[in-house]
C-alpha cells in the first residue's frame, strides 16, 4: 500500500465502504482482510489528491447511520407498544456496541480530519462559543447522536409512559412486564447518547425522563404520606417512610444514573416528612420523656436531612437531660453527698452519652445538645445566689480516691473513677475554685502521708493537665518538687547529725514548702509553747538549713505537723499518730495524771479556740478523762489496735475553711481580670465596652467571670489611673501609657 496521496473514485471506494459499515453497525462477521482494506480506504479518502474528500465522506457515513437508524426505527413501531421497550432495547445494544467498532474504523477521519476543525474544551467550557450545528462530531459521537434524534427523540413519549408505568407498578407490589435488565438498559442509553458532550452531558436523561419521572415520584409520595397518616400511629408511620427511603434508594441504584439518588431521597423526605413536620414535632417531647428509643432513632433519622428539621427534636433532648440532671441532684443523701453527686451524675451522663451514640448516630448536634444541658447540671446552685458545690464536691471525691483510706478498691477500679471524674471536671465552670480545693486536699496528704499512690497522685495531676493546661497544675507541680526535695533535705540532715556524734531524742524529719506553692498560710494560727522534746530538733535542723541555704528563713506551721506518741502507761503499748498540738497536750502528762484545764492551755499558750478544738478530740477518743475542771489520763483506756490515728477528725475541711477557700478565689479573680483587661487595653490601645467584655471572656480559661465583676474590675483600674474613658465615645476605654 502506498501512503502517497493520489486521485480517488469517491463512488467506488464509498460502495465498498458502505459495505463494510452495513456490516459493522449490525455486528455481522466482518473478514479481517476486508476491514484492513476498509481502514486503508478511509485513509485514502482523508488524503486524496488533488482535494481530501474527508467532508464527503463524512456526510456519506452520516446519512448512511441516519437511515439505518429510521429502519430499525419503523421495525420498532412495527412490533406494537408491548414490546417496545424490549425491542428498543434490543436494538440499542447492537447498535451501541457497532458504533464503538466504526468508531475505531473511522480512526484516521476523527484525528486528522475532525479534531483539527473541532472546538477545544477550553472554548466550550469558558469561551463565550456555542458548537456549530453544522460542526462535524468524531463517528462514535455521531452515531450516538443519530441515534438521539432519529430514534429516542420519536419514541420519547410512548417509552416515557411506558417507563413510569413499570416503576409505578413496582411501587404498588405489581408483577413487572419488563426485566429489570431492560429498564436499567433503557434508561443509560438517555445517558450514553449524550456522555461525550462537555457541558451538560445529562441533558437528555434530565428533560426526558428524570424530572417527568421525579413529578410522578412527588405525587405518590403525597398520596402516600396521606394514606399512610390516616391509617397509622405516628410510630408506625415512621416505620412505613424509612421503608419507602429505603426502597426508593434501591430501586434508583439499581435503575437510575447516580445523580439521581439524592434528588429522589430528597423528594420523597419533602413529601413524607417536611411536609408533615407539625405532627412529627409534636410526638417529640412524649417519645423523648419516655425515652423511646426506636422512635427517637426513627424520627431522628427522618429529620435529619430536613431543613430546620431537628431543632425543635435536640431542643426536648436538651432540656430533658437537664431536668433529668437537676431531679437527680436535688435528690442526693446528704451523708457522703460528694461521692453522691459526682457518681450519680456521671450515671445520669454515661446514660445519655450511650443514647447520642445508639440512637443519634453520635451526631455533632446531639453531642452539643447532652454537653450544654450538662454545662447547667453540673454548675447548678442548690442555693440561689450561692456559688455551685460542684467543684468542692469533685475535689472531694478525688481526695477520697487519692487517699490511703480508699478501701476495698484495685489500683485499676481508683485510675477509672479518676478518669471518669474528669468528664464532670470538664463541665465545671469554675475551675480555679475546684483548683483551690485539689491544691489544699493535696497539701493534706501529701504532708500527712495519706496519698493512696504518689503515682496516681501524679497520674491525676497529668489528667488535669490535659484537659486545662500545664498552667493550671504548675502549683500541684511544685509541690510534688518540694516533697521529694525535702526527702533528701532529711537524708541529708541525718547523716550529718550522725557524724557530728550526738543523738537526738526522738525520730524527726520535716518538709521544707515553698510558700508560693503551698496553701498553708505562712502565719502560724496561734502561739505556742514547744514541748522541750522538740526543741532541740528544731534547732538543730535550723543550724543545719541556714548553713546550706543562707538569706533563707523558716516559719515553722506546727498546727500542719503531726508525730506519733508511744503510750507506756497503759497495760500494752500504743502509737498513736496525732497532730502537734494534741501531742503537746498528751506530754503535759508526762511527769503528772491530772492538771487543771486552764493550768494545760497556759503551760500551752494555745487561743482558746485551737486549745478547745485539740483537747476535745484527745477526750472524745477517750485518751483524756474531764471531771469538773480537771483533766486526767485515763489509765483504763482499751483498744484492740495498738496503732492509732485520730489526726482524722481535725483534717476535715472546716466551713471556715471552706469560706476562705471561696473567698480566696474570689480575691484572685479580681487580680486576674485587672492584669487581663491591663494586657489587652495595652495591645490594643483603644477599645469600645463590649469588645473589651468579649476579648476578656475569650481569655478566661479557668472560669466564667460575670459582666458585673468585669465592670468592676475596669472602674478599679480607671480609678488606679490604668485607664480612661474616651472623650468622644459613652462606652469606650482608652489605654494610659
Amino acid at each position: 500500500m502506498s501512503l502517497k496521496p493520489k486521485p480517488i473514485n469517491f463512488t467506488e471506494k464509498w460502495n465498498n465502504l458502505q459495505e463494510t459499515v452495513k456490516g459493522v453497525i449490525t455486528l455481522d462477521r466482518v473478514p479481517r482482510d476486508a476491514w484492513n482494506e476498509r481502514f486503508n480506504d478511509v485513509y485514502s479518502m482523508c488524503v486524496a489528491f488533488p482535494e481530501p474528500l474527508g467532508d464527503q465522506l463524512y456526510d456519506s457515513t452520516k446519512l448512511f447511520l441516519e437511515n439505518h437508524v429510521l429502519e430499525l426505527l419503523t421495525i420498532i413501531q412495527t412490533g406494537g407498544t408491548a414490546n417496545l421497550l424490549q425491542n428498543y432495547f434490543s436494538y440499542w445494544q447492537k447498535y451501541s456496541k457497532g458504533v464503538k467498532y466504526l468508531h475505531s474504523l473511522y480512526q484516521y477521519l476523527n484525528n486528522q480530519h475532525i479534531k483539527k476543525h473541532k472546538l477545544s474544551e477550553a472554548e466550550v467550557l469558558y469561551g463565550n462559543i456555542t458548537p456549530d450545528s453544522t460542526e462535524q462530531m468524531e463517528v462514535g459521537e455521531l452515531g450516538l447522536d443519530v441515534w438521539k434524534h432519529n430514534m429516542i427523540v420519536p419514541l420519547k413519549d410512548s417509552m416515557l409512559e411506558l417507563l413510569l408505568d413499570e416503576f409505578d407498578k413496582q411501587r404498588h407490589n405489581i408483577s413487572m412486564a419488563t426485566s429489570l435488565d431492560i429498564i436499567s438498559g433503557v434508561i443509560n442509553s438517555f445517558v450514553v447518547v449524550q456522555e461525550f458532550r462537555k457541558k451538560y452531558p445529562l441533558e437528555l436523561y434530565q428533560s426526558y425522563f428524570e424530572q417527568p419521572f421525579l413529578e410522578q415520584s412527588s405525587a405518590y409520595f403525597k398520596r402516600e404520606a396521606a394514606r399512610l397518616l390516616q391509617e397509622c400511629t405516628v410510630s408506625e408511620y415512621m416505620i412505613k417512610v424509612l421503608q419507602i427511603l429505603k426502597e426508593e434508594g434501591i430501586r434508583s441504584k439499581k435503575y437510575l444514573h447516580d445523580s439521581t439518588y439524592n434528588k429522589l431521597r430528597e423528594r420523597c423526605r419533602q413529601h413524607m416528612v417536611g411536609d408533615h413536620l407539625k405532627i412529627l414535632h409534636g410526638e417529640c417531647e412524649a417519645m423523648i420523656k419516655e425515652e423511646r428509643r426506636d422512635d427517637m432513632h426513627n424520627i431522628y433519622l427522618l429529620l435529619r436531612e430536613v431543613k430546620d428539621g431537628m431543632n425543635s427534636l435536640v431542643d426536648i433532648f436538651r432540656e430533658h437531660i437537664k431536668q433529668h440532671g437537676i431531679k437527680v441532684i436535688e435528690s442526693l443523701k446528704q451523708e457522703q453527698i460528694y461521692i453522691h453527686f459526682i457518681e450519680e451524675v456521671l450515671a445520669v451522663h454515661k446514660k445519655y452519652k450511650s443514647m447520642v451514640i445508639d440512637v443519634f448516630d453520635n451526631d455533632l448536634c446531639f453531642s452539643g445538645a447532652l454537653d450544654k444541658a450538662f454545662t447547667v447540671i453540673i454548675n447548678y446552685k442548690l442555693v440561689k445566689n450561692q456559688p455551685s458545690k460542684s467543684p468542692e464536691y469533685l475535689s472531694k471525691y478525688c481526695d477520697n480516691l487519692l487517699k490511703k483510706s480508699s478501701k476495698g478498691m484495685c489500683e485499676a477500679e481508683i485510675d477509672h473513677k479518676l478518669l471518669q471524674s474528669i468528664t464532670i471536671f470538664k463541665y465545671v465552670d469554675d475551675k480555679d475554685v475546684f483548683q483551690r480545693f485539689y491544691q489544699r486536699h493535696l497539701a493534706k496528704r501529701l504532708i500527712h502521708q495519706q496519698s493512696q499512690s504518689m503515682d496516681g497522685e501524679e497520674g491525676m495531676i497529668n489528667k488535669l493537665k490535659q484537659a486545662c493546661g500545664y498552667e493550671f497544675t504548675n502549683k500541684l507541680h511544685r509541690m510534688f518538687t518540694d516533697i521529694r526535695v525535702s526527702e533528701g533535705l532529711n537524708t541529708k540532715f541525718h547523716s550529718e547529725f550522725l557524724k557530728s556524734g550526738d543523738e537526738l531524742s526522738v525520730n524527726f524529719s520535716m518538709y521544707v514548702l515553698q510558700t508560693g506553692a503551698w496553701p498553708l498560710g505562712s502565719l502560724p494560727v496561734s502561739s505556742f509553747a514547744i514541748p522541750s522534746q522538740l526543741i532541740p530538733c528544731m534547732q538543730y535542723f535550723e543550724e543545719f538549713y541556714k548553713e546550706k541555704f543562707n538569706g533563707r528563713k523558716l516559719t515553722w506551721l506546727h498546727h500542719h505537723c503531726q508525730g506519733e506518741l508511744k503510750l507506756n502507761y497503759l497495760s500494752k503499748a500504743y502509737m498513736v499518730t496525732m497532730q502537734t498540738f494534741q501531742m503537746a497536750i498528751m506530754l503535759v502528762f508526762e511527769d503528772h495524771d491530772t492538771f487543771k484545764y486552764t493550768e494545760i492551755q497556759e503551760l500551752l499558750q494555745l487561743n482558746i479556740e485551737q486549745f478547745q478544738k485539740h483537747i476535745n478530740s484527745l477526750i472524745e477518743c477517750k485518751l483524756l478523762l474531764i471531771n469538773g475542771d480537771n483533766v486526767s489520763l485515763n489509765m483504763a483506756y482499751f483498744n484492740k489496735r495498738t496503732k492509732l490515728r485520730i489526726t482524722a477528725t481535725l483534717q476535715k475541711d472546716t466551713p471556715q475553711e471552706i469560706e476562705q477557700t471561696v473567698n480566696s478565689v474570689e480575691d484572685d479573680r479580681k487580680t486576674y481580670l485587672q492584669a487581663a483587661i491591663v494586657r489587652i487595653m495595652k495591645a490594643r490601645k483603644v477599645l469600645r465596652h463590649n469588645q473589651l467584655v468579649n476579648e476578656i471572656l475569650s481569655q478566661s480559661k479557668s472560669f466564667a467571670p460575670s459582666i458585673a465583676l468585669i465592670k468592676k474590675s475596669i472602674e478599679t483600674l480607671i480609678d488606679k489611673g490604668y485607664l480612661e474613658r474616651t472623650p468622644n465615645s459613652s462606652d469606650g476605654y482608652s489605654y494610659v501609657a
